[in-house]
């Protein structure tokens, strides 16, 4: 039977149209490839495509998208309010079709091997990936971000995977690994000040205290002078969309804040919308797979 996976290549690269669209045309040249969304935002200067394909289209899209990248972003001239260590930055594999997460593995080493061999860009493996458990986490591998990474470098406990203990001039270095699907999701608040987006992400985030599935920032979307808390959800079912958002709302409503709307990046699996209708609209005793009419269209 054949097998799929999916990959969310995340570059640091959000206002720059021809790059974004260089992007772009190389993951549509890949046979075996799919594009299945493209998007970018200027003030996190940063854009992610999610492909869906077959694991050895996959693996020759990944190491082209991180070869475009090395060549058109220069991250020596990179500022944004997300967090960032390279121009490739992050490259996950997600296990769909017929794939196992053990495969997914395997595909995310033999990709950061060529990068190193035929790019010298070095990269730290990370989620079901990872070397050791300090390195499960992205925000613990990527703290001191692109700046911080030389002298991180140097450090015993953080030689990268793969690669010499040194980034690459200008395109830094990458967190390639495997996991599950998570969900990209973003609440932005009525407000232009920062602390606050900052306090309640603490509040969320799992690290200091919050949902456990819950990783958060508080950070400025320039162009709209709001305050907005991102946040990957790495586990929508262990933390549901609905329960982070209605913790938002009112530890908002503490600083007097209302919420402006909210917002995903890239795909995300059916379910995780499903809850959050579910919990809203109150419906009893609701089955998704009997009751939503696409999951029947897809089992037929």
């Amino acid at each position: 039977m054949a097998k799929l996976v999916e990959c969310i290549p995340n570059f640091s690269e959000g206002r720059d149209k021809s790059v974004i669209d260089g992007l772009s045309q190389v993951a549509k040249s890949v046979p075996g490839v799919s594009l299945f969304d493209a998007q970018s935002d200027p003030s996190h200067n940063r854009c992610v495509l999610t492909l869906i394909g077959s694991p050895e289209g996959m693996e020759e899209a990944a190491f082209l998208l991180c070869k475009k990248a090395m060549e058109t972003i220069d991250m020596t001239r990179h500022e944004g309010a997300h967090p960032r260590m390279g121009a490739a930055d992050v490259i996950p594999f997600v296990p769909m079709m017929n794939m196992t997460m053990e495969e997914c593995i395997a595909l995310s080493k033999r990709v950061a091997q060529r990068i190193w061999d035929e790019l010298a860009i070095p990269s730290f493996l990370y989620e079901d990936s990872a070397s050791s458990p300090e390195r499960v986490n992205l925000a613990a591998v990527r703290k001191g971000q692109f700046e911080g990474m030389p002298e991180k470098l140097l450090q015993s406990q953080w030689a990268p995977d793969f690669g010499e203990r040194k980034i690459h001039p200008t395109a830094g270095i990458t967190a390639i690994g495997a996991r599950m699907p998570l969900v990209a999701f973003n609440v932005n608040l009525d407000t232009d000040n920062l602390e606050i987006a900052k306090a309640i992400a603490k509040i969320v985030r799992g690290s200091s205290g919050g949902f456990k599935y819950c990783k958060a920032l508080g950070v400025m979307i320039q162009e709209r002078q709001i305050a907005q808390v991102t946040m990957n959800m790495v586990n929508y079912e262990g933390t549901p969309l609905y329960r982070v958002f209605e913790t938002i709302r009112m530890e908002a409503q503490r600083w007097g804040v209302g919420i402006l709307g909210s917002e995903i990046v890239g795909l995300t699996p059916a379910k995780a919308l499903i809850d959050a209708a579910e919990y809203y609209l109150q419906i009893e005793k609701f089955d998704s797979r009997k009751q939503v009419l696409e999951y029947h269209l897809i089992q037929e």
